[in-house]
């Protein structure tokens, strides 16, 4: 499986916020999609960067461990 490849590749202090990360993603996939089903809103990549970006943001003061080492290299400024 990819997850456990890519894991295999990534230092053990950024695991957890790597794993975290993955999690993140697949969220706000599945929220963009419900959105997209639910509420008729168009899909957007953009959207769900931004989704995904202020998702952390919210995982980040709720104590999501490990997650701020690998946000700044996934949604960089």
């Amino acid at each position: 499986m990819w997850w456990q490849q890519a894991g295999d590749r990534i230092s053990a202090g950024v695991l957890q916020g790597f794993n975290t990360l993955v999690v993140l993603g697949a969220w706000s996939i599945w929220r963009t999609r419900n959105d997209t089903v639910f509420d008729r809103i168009a899909p957007s990549v953009d959207r769900a960067l931004l989704l995904a970006r202020d998702e952390a943001e919210l995982w980040m003061l709720a104590g999501a461990k490990g997650l701020s080492a690998v946000v700044a290299v996934a949604f960089p400024d």
